[in-house]
């Protein structure tokens, strides 16, 4: 099954009291006496009794193998004896297992019809083996709307408290290959026999391995068998790359029957309508329902306030859809919990109206797009997976499980804080934003008032992505239906998100920590994000950010206070004749990629007190602590600026030529030649106020630039802005343009491919077939000014007429001079004029066009704009 059945449906569009009524509808289903919900009463006070003594049963009998079991509102029962397979057990009172001995309950399904299950409590936690397995011998039920083998709560309450809490820990030491013994942090509370798992170190994270305890002493584990891969254990260069141990083993543990292992369909933990769930401590193996909506390993369904309620402590493993969902409900907390073998997002915020969730200190290990380990189909930026096509596979729950991630985040207003997303196929975190509220809440009164696109990041401190395609991505907000672009508006922050003109907030991003990700540490999309404390090495790519609405924050955004490296002593483990030939693994297949630390991309960005360590060309590919998106479409910014930064065996800056097959954005406006940032002092290209340029033949000029061959770049005194020509150079077209337009400088050609950086003095002839052109500088001081030269052209608008060429040179304001067939036109900055421009079709796709100041403008025509 694909989609929900009708009855589970209405669980998402009906109020509490309408489905609390449903329960005659899954009697009639189910053939179940135990799947009405009763009617509201007070519970008759009951005292304890054994499940073994026939006492404690109302018609004086223990339940035999296939009985469908009721605990009775006036019952309170304890489990003292492992029963024989039950067909069912619906529980309105109490039952309570007894931690005298380990027990294990086999059933279709519990349903806790407002009842109490509770094993072990918060106060005293359950020290005996507690096993809950789930069958399916009678497919296809659903009761009460929640479907089948499952814990299913409607309004009762689920106490399950194991007894271990150290759920992780990391390497204390490198662990190699071969290696049958490995030293960790802390060990406290682990036993011989235990399985653990430690996570991938390097790019491919289906190295992460499982083993189990051999012998144990102190914090020094033996293993049962040796490790495959080396999984590396320091902290280096200043980058903690310690490799995470997690514990699967729980005392209490709730799983599927082995056959799930085949059909995908295991068992599931799901809280409804004022259901509550405290659990810590568990253990949830074969859990999660492939391809069915709503089913998965636990589950808050439309709760609402969940103040109090929690999953912590604990290791959900070996899953089919899913780790831990919270859906319509408030304020839960999911703290020290352990993912292994996952597939789909993993911790999952479901319909963009969950606010107040903490979670904290949560470790997933190895998230896939598949339960039998096909490649994911995803939709990023890599030129092979642009397409949207694995978005209508048949083998996904929703379109986003093709590039599936481990945290999956709809609202910004919830805690993020210690996580680590150790080895998805795809996405560590992803914040993927929608414009409203979906699935549940489409169109629901009050979604139209929820913009989680405009809200603020609550809080995101102290996480990790390692061994992800993607470490964190900010961007990609799913449509309604749950399709999504490779680009999109994504986070700009109001203080009231219903009122955009109650001005913009900061969302902060602090001490992430990113490493050995095959792609990207960071993409993010918005205005206004300040990152502080980034640790990001052996990526890549280490950061890269999209603007959102140009032109509406003092910055698009801001790096301070952080660390890039290129390579570390981390050279995990080279398997290709390439990797061994170069001595350590890469993050790409093609081994001369070019890795990169910062990367400017479209508008306004920011970089401070940043350290770049290890980014140094060799002869087997280029690198570059400072870089630009490849090859990007959409216009860089001169107002983009750097400050302190510092470099240890790293070369600064590297703008290299194009080559499509690196290109994460291939299109005909190439904007990317024309970037440049703001040395403001100095520390990049040694003169303080400095721009860096790239060298594209018209933004440099060797009379105030100190060209860097080794940069693809220049180094130039002077005011530098942008210099724009309207016209069909937009987007992610390829071709060639009709009627090129050619810049000529000091016997330099260019052919203009949608803007260029500019110098104030500069002289420009400028070439084309056309017969009008619209011409801009933007970014430029008052005064500033360029003269250019128009073959063939007669008139001009919006300047004032000179008599000479000379008088042109001194002139201060825009004016033009016709020479015959040549016009002559000097645009003069003045940024008082209260002049703008759109982005228009040049915006990315999903990006509003906004008018944008302009310094001076001009339209020029071979004929018929007069005077």
């Amino acid at each position: 099954m694909r989609m929900l059945s009708r009855l589970s449906l209405l669980s998402w569009l009906l109020p509490v009291s309408a489905l609390l009524g449903l329960g005659a509808a899954a009697q009639a289903q189910d053939g179940h006496a135990h799947a009405e919900t009763p009617a509201d009463s007070a519970p008759t006070p009951a005292r304890e009794r054994l499940w073994s003594d026939p006492a404690a049963w109302p018609e004086g009998k223990v339940p035999r193998e296939g009985d469908a079991v009721t605990i009775g509102r006036d019952m309170n029962v304890v489990l003292d004896v492992a029963p024989p397979a039950l067909r069912s057990l619906t529980i309105d009172g109490t039952l309570s297992f007894a931690d005298t001995r380990d027990i294990e309950l086999t059933t279709e399904w519990i349903y806790l019809r407002r009842g109490t299950l509770q094993i072990g409590s918060e106060a005293k936690p359950y020290t005996h083996k507690a096993t809950i397995t789930l069958t399916d011998t009678v497919p296809d039920e659903d009761i009460n709307t929640m479907g089948d083998r499952g814990i299913l709560n409607m309004g009762g309450t689920l106490e399950l408290h194991g007894d271990r809490t150290n759920a992780w820990t990391k390497l204390a030491g490198t662990a190699e290959a071969g290696s049958t013994r490995i030293e960790v942090l802390d060990a406290s509370g682990w036993r011989k026999g235990d399985e653990i798992v430690l996570a991938s170190t390097d790019f491919n994270p289906r190295q992460a391995e499982r083993r189990h305890i051999a012998a144990i002493s102190g914090n020094r584990l033996t293993l049962d068998r040796p490790l495959d891969y080396m999984h590396y254990g320091k902290i280096t260069y200043g980058v903690d790359e310690r490799g995470e141990v997690g514990l699967l083993t729980r005392n209490i543990k709730v799983q599927a029957s082995d056959d799930a292992e085949k059909s995908y369909f295991g068992g599931h933990i799901m809280a409804m309508a004022g259901g509550k769930m405290h659990v810590s401590g568990v253990e949830l193996y074969r859990m999660g329902q492939n391809m069915h909506l709503a089913r998965y390993p636990i589950h808050w369904h439309i709760i609402g306030e969940g103040a109090g309620q929690y999953i912590q402590n604990s290791a959900i493993h070996d899953t089919y859809s899913r780790c831990v969902t919270v859906h319509g409900t408030n304020n839960v907390r999911v703290e020290n919990n352990v993912t292994f073998n996952t597939v789909g997002h993993c911790f999952f915020l479901e319909d963009a109206v969950e606010t107040g969730n903490q979670f904290i200190r949560n470790l997933a290990i190895q998230t896939k797009c598949h339960p039998d380990d096909k490649p994911c189909v995803p939709t990023n930026l890599v030129l092979a997976h642009q397409s949207t096509e694995g978005q209508k596979a048949k083998d996904i729950l929703i379109p986003s499980d093709n590039t599936a991630s481990s945290f999956w985040i709809t609202n910004p207003d919830n805690i993020y804080r210690d996580n680590v997303a150790a080895g998805s196929d795809e996405i560590g975190f992803w914040y993927a934003l929608p414009t409203h509220p979906t699935g549940a809440f489409l169109e629901k009164e009050g979604s139209d008032k929820i913009w989680p696109g405009r809200t603020k990041v609550r809080e995101f401190s102290g996480n990790v992505a390692h061994s992800n395609f993607d470490g964190m991505v900010l961007d990609r907000g799913q449509a309604p239906d749950g399709t999504f672009g490779i680009a999109g508006p994504n986070l700009t922050s109001y203080a009231d998100p219903t009122d955009p003109k109650s001005g913009l907030v900061v969302s902060e991003f602090d001490n992430f920590t990113g490493y050995k990700n095959r792609n990207g540490a960071i993409w993010g999309r918005g205005e206004y994000h300040l990152y502080k404390g980034l640790k990001l090495a052996d990526n890549a790519i280490g950061f890269t950010h999209a603007s959102g609405i140009p032109g509406i924050a003092p910055y698009t955004s801001r790096v301070v206070d952080s660390l890039f490296v290129g390579e570390s002593d981390n050279i995990g483990n080279p398997r290709t004749p390439e990797e061994i030939a170069y001595g350590r693994s890469l993050p790409s297949a093609s081994a001369d990629f070019p890795i990169r630390g910062y990367e400017y991309y479209d508008f306004h960005h920011e970089l401070e007190n940043t350290t770049f360590v290890n980014f140094e060309p060799n002869q087997l590919r280029d690198a570059g602590a400072i870089s630009y998106l490849l090859f990007t479409s959409f216009g860089m910014s001169t107002d983009n600026t750097v400050k302190g930064l510092k470099f240890v065996n790293a070369q600064p800056v590297s703008f290299p030529p194009i080559q499509k097959r690196w290109a994460s954005d291939y299109g005909r406006s190439a904007a990317y030649k024309s970037a440049a940032f703001h040395d403001l002092d100095g520390s990049v290209g040694g003169i303080p106020g400095a721009t860096i340029v790239i060298d594209n033949g018209i933004a440099s000029d060797e009379d105030v630039c100190e060209i860097k061959a080794s940069w693809n770049a220049a180094v130039c005194k002077g005011d530098m802005g942008r210099f724009s020509i309207a016209g069909d150079f937009s987007g992610f077209q390829t071709g060639p343009i009709t009627d090129p337009i050619i810049l000529q400088r000091n016997g330099r050609r260019f052919e203009y491919v949608g803007e260029t950086t500019i110098g104030s003095g500069a002289e420009v002839r400028v070439e084309t077939a056309r017969d009008t052109l619209s011409l801009a500088l933007t970014e430029m001081d008052d005064g500033s000014s360029v003269i250019l030269e128009f073959p063939g052209f007669t008139a001009a608008t919006g300047a004032v007429e000179q008599p000479s060429l000379e008088a042109l040179r001194k002139a201060g304001e825009t004016s033009y001079f016709k020479d015959g067939d040549t016009l002559w036109a000097k645009l003069v900055v003045d940024n008082s004029a209260g002049l703008t421009v759109s982005p228009g079709s040049n915006a990315p796709p999903g990006l509003a066009a906004r008018a944008l100041p302009v310094g001076a403008r001009l339209d020029v025509s071979k004929e018929g704009l007069g005077g």
